[in-house]
């Protein structure tokens, strides 16, 4: 089955998506790493991207849609996909729906990492990622793991999106424009609310127990 993980920017999608990806060999697929993929081809779709994000908005829907088939149709992911933040909107769902109907594949799981606006802040502006392997640490929230970190703190760097007022914006954004797609899959027995200020562990068991129902 394919699984749908939402929540706000920084709630901790990314870590609970490679979590999954290793321990129940799922694929993840991330809108923002489909986004910064472009963009570091240089191509004039990556340039449009770049500004778009970098003032805490988000691209259009035609151009998510087109990045999102592209993958969905590998078909070496068929139905061990975790969609990491999409879809955003009702007309994205209804474009999910379209292709997992044209790829046969379904969703199993919809899981919802509800965090406030203040946890979001403190794990934004901490948040650095490795350019190197690509992981993802934070220095107010694991800040040993930043000094042991084996590819050196020299390939540590912030995101051009991760400063307080973009993050605060960009929550904001979030919540009211995913609203209607959570209140459209919280009627369904597939949907789960899971508290995502709670410790990285303990929200890894819950996930855990929802994937082996």
């Amino acid at each position: 089955m394919n699984i749908i993980l939402f929540g706000p920017p920084g709630a901790g999608k990314g870590t609970q998506a490679q979590h999954i990806v290793k321990n129940y060999k799922y694929f993840q697929i991330s809108t923002g790493d489909l986004l910064r993929n472009e963009i570091k081809k240089k191509t004039t779709l990556g340039e449009d991207i770049e500004k778009i994000i970098s003032k805490g908005e988000f691209v259009s829907d035609s151009v998510v849609n087109i990045l999102l088939k592209n993958a969905i149709k590998n078909l070496k992911f068929k139905d061990k996909i975790i969609f990491d933040g999409y879809p955003r909107n009702l007309l994205q769902v209804e474009n999910l729906k379209k292709n997992l109907i044209e790829f046969k594949q379904n969703i199993g799981a919809i899981i919802f990492l509800n965090v406030t606006s203040d946890i979001i802040e403190k794990r934004i502006m901490g948040r650095v990622t490795c350019e190197r392997c690509n992981m993802t640490l934070n220095k107010y929230l694991n800040p040993k793991e930043i000094e042991s970190h084996p590819c050196g703190r020299g390939f540590l760097k912030k995101r051009k999106d991760d400063g307080s007022e973009i993050a605060i914006y960009r929550y904001d954004t979030y919540m009211e424009k995913t609203k209607p797609v959570l209140d459209f899959y919280s009627n369904g027995p597939d949907f789960h609310e899971i508290d995502g200020s709670l410790e990285i562990q303990v929200i890894k068991g819950k996930i855990e127990q929802i994937l082996k129902v």
